[in-house]
């Protein structure tokens, strides 16, 4: 067995060990470190096989949380239903913005994607039902299928670690599929893709339905453990997070920002005492990371396992 496969295996079953061991790691800790994991992943999914930069990503975590609230405690829905809807609801938010944004390339889609979740935080600051600074509070989290009680956080857990687990196979898998491929080809050199007949628009806007739907079911999770959908999951701010955790775990693989965001949301849990140190060390952490291996933590391992087999 290949060393990343037993490093995986392990992982695998530290996490599902963590709801018994709650005197060495808190499990709703690890619910939002899986979280922003699978954000994470789903944002590289875009940004690092697809080329593109968006700085609207928390509108979709943000919209598939409240899209949650409302159906989970305004609606009565069962759990399973709420968090199909607000993926639902982010994949079509995604659909939108995708249609808008694919046409440019850079800097310029980037503003356009921010702009437009700047507009997706002003409607839901001014909406009624969604409490603006206050947020949605008391979602219930209710029964799964109608048998099990996710009031309880060991279930919970266990949900958010499947669904997590499954959404991160689901990524490796389109990554390493035909589709992947030739949208790794579009972002290498797109106008050789057109001239060999791929529906380049077709292919970008479908990718980016996919990482805005993967990233909903992210904020929807979080609202479910949290039981909260706040506007900081919708505010720019997030949007910067999930950048930099991409960036700092390493945006060209699978498992880099899920390291990333393990880094990010532990310095932010650990240093909290600290208040505002916490960015000054994040972000010198960032520029440690970016001068000294590029390519992130997740590339730099890659590289230095590489390097024994290349000398022989």
């Amino acid at each position: 067995m290949k060393p990343l496969n037993i490093f995986l295996v392990v992982l695998v079953l530290a996490l599902a060990l963590v709801p018994w061991v709650p005197q060495l790691v808190y499990p709703i800790f690890v619910m939002k470190l899986l979280c922003m994991a699978l954000f994470a992943g789903a944002y590289s999914l875009l940004l690092g096989f697809g080329g593109m930069m968006s700085f609207g990503h928390a509108a979709f975590f943000g919209s598939a949380a409240y899209m949650t609230g409302v159906a989970a405690k305004l609606w009565g829905l069962p759990p399973e239903l709420a968090l199909l809807l607000g993926t639902a609801a982010a994949a079509l938010l995604g659909a939108i913005f995708g249609a808008l944004a694919i046409h440019r390339q850079g800097i310029y889609l980037a503003m356009i994607t921010l702009a437009l979740a700047q507009m997706v935080y002003f409607i839901f600051l001014q909406l009624p039902f969604t409490g603006a600074e206050d947020g949605m509070q008391q979602i219930p989290r209710g029964t799964l299928l109608g048998v099990i009680d996710l009031r309880n956080d060991t279930a919970m857990y266990y949900l958010v670690l499947a669904l997590t687990l499954g959404a991160l196979w689901l990524i490796h898998r389109v990554v390493h599929s035909p589709f992947g491929h030739i949208v790794v080809a579009i972002r290498e050199h797109e106008p050789r893709a057109r001239s060999l007949g791929y529906p380049v628009e077709r292919y970008k806007l479908v990718l980016f339905v996919l990482s805005a739907a993967l990233s909903g079911l992210a904020g929807s999770l979080k609202a479910l453990v949290f039981q909260l959908a706040a506007l900081s999951d919708v505010h720019w701010h997030l949007s910067g997070d999930v950048v930099l955790m991409a960036l700092l775990g390493g945006m060209h693989t699978v498992l880099g920002p899920a390291i990333g965001a393990a880094v990010v949301v532990g310095l932010q849990y650990y240093l909290d005492a600290f208040g505002g140190w916490v960015t000054l060390v994040t972000g010198l952490i960032f520029i440690v990371c970016v001068l000294s291996f590029r390519s992130g933590i997740a590339g730099a391992v890659a590289a230095l396992r590489m390097r024994p087999r290349d000398g022989a």
